[in-house]
């Protein structure tokens, strides 16, 4: 199996969610007391949220850069970056290194397409739903159809991911919030919702929306471990 390199800390909440899964699901397919081989970068997600919300992307893909490099040099044999947000940047850190990086649209696009479903929603950070890095990839090589929230329900599901979530902060009040958020993006016609961003697990599940879930997290975790223990090149 080789060595899996995360790059997380974006926030570490939902960074200590794939260490578990990842090595979960490496215990079930190996059995015993098998665990995955790992390294992990974690950045100070502090500096990471003041530069995101200033707009220096250019200041970020250095320091993802670097820490790509980083977990390269330290022995990873594939990359695993734990954020949806972050995947703005994913071009500009897999040109930095010579290991796969493991784009998280890919696997959540894959398991979509495999349920036969092509109009989803797609829950994240205001980045992330606002911006077209993930939404391009998950139409252009995965056929989708994605839709947003209203721009009202956009800027609530930032905020809690800010001010809550990253911070380990679950309330019934902002659940209720991100359920009645998708009970609206599915009477708009999604037949899914991705959430898109590592923390909203850690708020809602399969029960708290009328349409199928496809968490981002889970689906990049399990993938993760699929390519590790593949033969040849990720």
């Amino acid at each position: 199996m080789r060595t899996i390199g995360l790059l997380g800390g974006m926030s570490w909440e939902s960074s200590a969610h794939y260490y578990r899964l990842i090595n979960q699901e490496t215990r079930r397919r190996l059995g015993g007391t098998h665990s995955a081989p790992s390294v992990m970068v974690s950045v100070d997600f502090a500096a990471i949220e003041a530069l995101q919300h200033a707009g220096d992307w250019v200041s970020l893909a250095g320091r993802m850069v670097d820490a790509a490099v980083q977990a390269e040099r330290g022995g990873a044999e594939l990359l695993v970056l734990c954020t949806n947000t972050m995947h703005k940047l994913a071009d500009a850190m897999q040109q930095a290194i010579s290991i796969a990086l493991l784009h998280i649209a890919d696997p959540v696009g894959q398991a979509i397409a495999d349920q036969g479903l092509s109009r989803v929603g797609l829950l994240g950070t205001a980045f992330t739903m606002e911006q077209p890095f993930l939404r391009e990839r998950l139409e252009r090589n995965h056929g989708l159809q994605v839709i947003t929230p209203a721009p009202e329900d956009r800027a609530s599901i930032h905020r809690i991911i800010y001010d809550e979530l990253v911070r380990g902060i679950v309330t019934d009040e902002s659940r209720a919030l991100y359920r009645a958020v998708m009970a609206r993006l599915a009477d708009s016609g999604a037949q899914a919702i991705i959430l898109g961003c590592t923390e909203i697990m850690l708020l809602v599940d399969q029960a708290d929306s009328p349409v199928p879930l496809f968490d981002t997290t889970t689906l990049h975790a399990l993938a993760a471990v699929e390519a590790a223990l593949a033969e040849g090149p990720s």
